[in-house]
């Protein structure tokens, strides 16, 4: 082709029908999307929400025990709700059991939704994971693992993918230098959950949880940053009023807490 030749305005009518049936094709395959339910997060999600059918990365901002409890429970929201049917169970795989159940019931994970598998190690808790997500019968798996090169994310992509089912994985800091989201992945989107000051009340006591979550990767999309509530007893999150009540500034930079 002449690279001076102007390109055709539109496609031709069987080029146009090919690429709806692709978009038809990836759509059958994709799972159902789980929006946040908060629409300044939703509009910035690629699917306007998470991938019912994909691998999604969680780590905590820093390895501090705030930030990995804020992480867990960013999580367990999440599980809580894919998990809002009657009868759908997570299962939760992991090496070292060191979960507060009465934390993740507050959040709306109760034990009647949560099956727990314990491995030696982290490619035995991979594993677990992965017979989990290709069985199709459980509304999300969680697993939490120190490492998992990039072949291991792509097996658990691809039997997300398979079942049907979301994959959740928390990577816990092996070092406080470097961030767990630094090693490559397969993931469909890459969190770091951090804890931020909670908004002061005009009485005493203490407020709501606050969260600096950041989106730090998604296939398809930009990286962006919120400040949010943590999760209520549904495990939905809610960006604090005096965020809501104007336009979001805080979408780039990420965001630290103090």
């Amino acid at each position: 082709m002449n690279l001076h030749t102007p390109l055709p305005s539109r496609l031709p009518a069987e080029q146009l029908a090919a690429l709806r049936a692709q978009v038809a094709q990836v759509q059958a395959v994709r799972g159902p999307v789980l929006p946040f339910g908060v629409p300044d997060i939703d509009s910035r999600l690629f699917a306007g929400g998470l991938d019912g059918a994909a691998l999604h990365e969680i780590a905590g901002a820093s390895a501090s025990w705030s930030d990995d409890a804020a992480a867990t429970l960013f999580a367990a929201g999440l599980a809580a709700r894919f998990a809002a049917g009657p009868g759908m169970t997570v299962l939760w795989a992991l090496s070292r059991f060191d979960l507060y159940a009465p934390g993740l019931e507050q959040i709306g994970l109760g034990p009647d939704k949560v099956l727990y598998a314990q491995g030696a190690k982290d490619a035995e808790v991979l594993a677990l994971a992965e017979d989990g997500l290709r069985d199709g019968s459980l509304a999300c798996v969680i697993a939490e693992v120190r490492a998992a090169d990039q072949t291991a994310t792509r097996r658990l992509q691809l039997a997300a993918s398979d079942g049907r089912t979301p994959m959740l994985l928390y990577r816990r800091h092996r070092s406080r230098e470097r961030s767990p989201l630094a090693q490559p992945s397969a993931a469909m989107t890459r969190w770091s959950i951090g804890t931020a000051p909670s908004t002061p009340l005009p009485h005493a006591g203490v407020g709501r949880g606050q969260w600096a979550i950041e989106l730090v990767r998604q296939r398809g999309g930009n990286p962006f940053s919120f400040c949010v509530e943590a999760c209520d007893d549904q495990g939905c999150l809610a960006l604090p009023a005096a965020v809501a009540d104007r336009a979001t500034t805080t979408v780039g930079a990420a965001i630290r807490a103090a």
